[in-house]
């Protein structure tokens, strides 16, 4: 009982953190859902996977929701990586099951360490004015006179193997995906940086509802935590987004970095401790 109540105590707390992290950071904090879970709620990655993504299905449907309304999101291609993300979903999910926890553990600690150091890269970056200069010949452009895309076979195939590899981490780490697909649009279409993470929000969005879903009917999302998870993360999103103006985006995204940077550490090290 005592346990229980601990419990119902530290999920929306977390939640909260997320959330905040999410609206301070444009959705990046959800990929550190998974190791919080993990260190205060002792889950498996296959356990805490589902719950963070129930907070990443709210929180990036918001996001979403809000980008459309502005007209940054570019729908069709959200929906077209999203739907290929979805037929990838349940193989991750499956392995995650299937795979022992600390294998899946280490891949997640050094995904953790790969995306803290870009994020603070990157941060570094605008911060001092020294943006790489950006892909002048991508695979998917834009119709200067429609403001759509020229949907080549490249461009297609592309977007296809995007939507792909964000499913399948989507099930196997319970990651939203965002850490490959804001990247991925940076380097391979024509889009502004506001329509790449309004674009990367619809695709998260549906992917992890769907991935949620899917955990659901196989029986392995545990309800009561992802509820208050969800609920923590919603009411802290809205914290973290009327904060957000009043901060510095380089040195916000700088500090998420660093925080990153330092679970990856603690998660691998307590993982080949215990190996």
């Amino acid at each position: 009982m005592l346990l229980m109540d601990i419990t119902t105590m530290i999920t929306p707390l977390l939640g909260m953190l997320i959330g905040i992290l999410m609206g301070l950071t444009g959705a990046g904090g959800g990929i550190i859902s998974v190791p919080l879970l993990i260190f205060f709620l002792d889950l498996k990655i296959a356990e805490a996977g589902p719950v963070a993504l129930t907070a990443i299905a709210s929180s990036a449907g918001i996001g979403a929701l809000l980008a459309h309304r502005a007209k940054t999101l570019r729908y069709k291609a959200a929906t077209l990586m999203a739907l290929c993300g979805l037929v990838f979903a349940p193989a991750g999910l499956y392995l995650a099951f299937k795979l022992p926890n600390k294998p899946l553990s280490i891949l997640f600690g050094l995904i953790l360490l790969i995306v803290a150091i870009r994020s603070f890269l990157q941060a570094h970056h605008e911060l001092t004015g020294t943006n790489p200069k950006p892909n002048t010949n991508p695979p998917c452009c834009i119709n200067p006179q429609t403001g759509k895309f020229i949907w080549s076979g490249t461009c297609l195939r592309t977007m296809l193997l995007i939507g792909s590899v964000a499913g399948f981490l989507s099930g196997l780490l319970g990651v939203g995906g965002g850490f490959v697909i804001v990247p991925a649009l940076k380097k391979y279409t024509e889009l502004s940086p506001t329509s790449v993470i309004s674009t990367s929000l619809g695709v998260m969005s549906i992917i992890a509802i769907g991935s949620v879903g899917m955990s659901a009917y196989a029986g392995t999302l545990l309800w009561s935590i992802a509820i208050l998870f969800s609920l923590g993360a919603i009411i802290g999103l809205l914290i973290g987004r009327r904060f957000h103006s009043y901060l510095n985006p380089g040195r916000s995204h700088q500090a998420f970095a660093v925080f990153t940077f330092l679970i990856a550490v603690y998660l691998l090290t307590q993982t080949f401790l215990h190996l």
